[in-house]
């Protein structure tokens, strides 16, 4: 920046790593907060022309605006126990309660996406969560949120976590509801738009 080699936060737990190549264009949030160690967060990247968001906080609140959308007479609650675990959002309505567990995707190869980047075992977790609340009659869904614009479809990354894979296959299986949506990215906001065919 301006000459000075800068270390800046990535705020993104994947390994990214067909994106933050030597001469990509990145996207900086500066934060003026004295106290951090480093002034900048890297919240996306241009892979060529194609803006991809890294920010791993923002699918939960592009989520969340879209739930909102989807189930305008229902209450959104972010961050609710179910159990011993934890899920993304609950969604309150006249036919009882939904829950749903949020996936950012950054993995793009030629149109097609692919979840995870990189091994989750908490990702397994929650699809085996989510698995067992749909036996036993509640609603349960998986929502990814593509996290750029312009893909063709999105699949489960088996060459990296075939256990993901597996997870996710037993989960729709089950009667998990798997959706998956594009998002309208800038270098300054994030918003969920179309839905996206889902190969599995």
């Amino acid at each position: 920046m301006d000459g000075i080699t800068e270390t800046v936060h990535v705020k993104n737990t994947g390994r990214c790593r067909e994106l933050l190549v030597p001469g990509a264009k990145v996207v900086l949030s500066v934060s003026d907060n004295p106290a951090r160690k480093t002034k900048c967060d890297l919240i996306a990247v241009y892979k060529g022309e194609l803006l991809i968001n890294m920010d791993s906080q923002a699918p939960n609140a592009a989520a969340g605006e879209l739930l909102r959308r989807l189930y305008p007479d229902c209450r959104v609650i972010p961050e609710q126990k179910c159990g011993s675990s934890r899920f993304d959002f609950a969604v309150d309505g006249p036919e009882g309660r939904r829950w749903v567990e949020v996936k950012g995707c950054t993995l793009e190869r030629d149109g097609h996406c692919f979840f995870p980047d990189a091994p989750t075992e908490r990702g397994v977790k929650h699809l085996r969560e989510l698995k067992e609340l749909s036996l036993s009659g509640v609603d349960a869904t998986l929502l990814f949120l593509v996290q750029m614009k312009g893909m063709r479809c999105l699949s489960p990354n088996d060459k990296t976590d075939p256990d993901f894979g597996r997870a996710l296959r037993e989960a729709e299986a089950a009667g998990v509801h798997i959706l998956c949506y594009d998002c309208v990215v800038t270098e300054d906001s994030m918003v969920a738009d179309a839905p996206m065919k889902i190969e599995l």
